[in-house]
């Protein structure tokens, strides 16, 4: 099925973070970095439509030396952001890295800062990639390559946990529980119980570890990489994860290939495992009415897959100069940002009954297998002469 999209440049802004507010409202990070590209640094809010267009409505100009805001992600209730921002590199070094910032966009569309807290440590090379809300917007999640810090919103009291097994990639809450995705495992925690008085809202918070999960087998032995972790909006049973494959030590021309892993995450069972492409993932993201996975790949295309049957939906080849950055679904659902390095992103238009038919399949092959297993087992019974 094809989709209306297009693309839009944003010169001399590389595109590393996004998020929207509201289904019009979206914020996009990026700039140049730490170093001195003569590329500034910036967050800035657009509103979009329908009809695909892009109108820039404010611009917040960071401070010199401090880096582009890597991660974002916008608060449920759509009135503030948080973005991942490393202080100047003097400032890291010294151990003043305010680098979580929370932002709010007002009446008359402008973008004003509202508080930051440090969680990362001193090596400026660190930051802050994983920026996730619960589904309530009561925590948030933050992370660098090792440090990870739960915190509450709004008074942002916070616990660091440092982990050194493996790099941090990505991170996902449900109701009860934190999940923790990096290169090697999946870490579990168990969330602190309700926050209701003003005596637990003081108290510090704990992660308590629930389980460790391993990497999975890939079909053809390959070995993999976490890169995303995802619950499902609707059903938290459900689970996904990407991992890249990384070649063997000395091999020469190896596909690296990328896989999405759907789990139950009740038994942490893999249910399905679907190769996505030949070359690896570098953005993902899940629709918020749980029905479409888009994915963007090194290749420089982006994709779209049914979320229940992994099935592939729709393909935009080449989507950018470089590989996406960032994917991000509107709040409706129906449209689509992708962003890139390449100062450009593209608006995709999500076309109406795009996998209507998938979840008809999926249900039609769980009906055929369970005649199956009712089949054999009629035919077990009449073969002792119990039947």
């Amino acid at each position: 099925m094809r989709a209306r999209h297009t693309a839009h440049s944003t010169p001399s802004f590389p595109v590393y973070s996004a998020a929207f507010l509201s289904p019009g409202e979206l914020i996009l990070g990026g700039g140049g970095g730490a170093s001195k590209t003569g590329i500034k640094n910036k967050l800035r809010l657009y509103h979009v439509d329908e009809y695909l267009t892009l109108k820039l409505a404010d611009e917040h100009q960071l401070g010199s030396g401090e880096d582009a805001p890597m991660s974002m992600a916008a608060h449920p209730d759509g009135t503030s952001f948080v973005c991942g921002i490393n202080s100047t590199v003097e400032k890291v070094e010294k151990g003043e890295n305010l680098n979580c910032r929370v932002y709010a966009v007002s009446d008359d569309d402008k973008i004003g800062f509202v508080s930051s807290i440090g969680t990362l440590g001193k090596d400026p090379e660190d930051f802050q990639k994983v920026t996730v809300f619960s589904p309530d917007g009561t925590y948030l999640a933050v992370a660098g390559s090792h440090e990870l810090s739960l915190l509450t919103i709004p008074e942002l009291i916070s616990t660091n946990t440092r982990i050194d097994k493996g790099e941090i990639y990505d991170a996902s809450f449900s109701e009860t529980t934190l999940v923790v995705a990096t290169t090697v495992n999946l870490l579990v925690y168990n969330l602190p119980g309700s926050r209701k008085g003003k005596e637990k809202e003081s108290k510090v918070l704990k992660l308590e570890s629930a389980s460790v999960i391993e990497r999975p087998k890939l079909p053809g032995g390959d070995t993999g990489t976490f890169r995303v972790a995802k619950h499902h909006p609707h059903n938290s049973r459900i689970f996904y994860t990407v991992l890249n494959t990384t070649p063997p030590r000395g091999a020469k021309a190896a596909q690296r290939k990328g896989f999405l892993i759907r789990w139950n995450a009740e038994e942490w069972k893999v249910e399905r495992i679907r190769k996505v492409g030949v070359k690896p993932l570098t953005a993902f993201d899940l629709s918020d009415n749980g029905k479409w996975i888009a994915y963007g790949s090194s290749d420089c295309s982006v994709g779209l897959l049914d979320a229940l049957t992994l099935a592939p939906l729709l393909n935009i080849l080449k989507s950018h100069e470089f590989p996406p950055t960032v994917l991000k679904f509107n709040p409706t659902s129906r449209l689509l940002l992708s962003g890139s390095a390449d100062n450009t992103v593209r608006l995709i238009a999500i076309p109406e009954g795009l996998g209507d038919s998938s979840p008809w399949s999926y249900t039609f092959a769980i009906i055929l297998a369970l005649f199956s297993v009712l089949f054999a087992v009629t035919l077990q019974l009449y073969m002792r002469g119990t039947l």
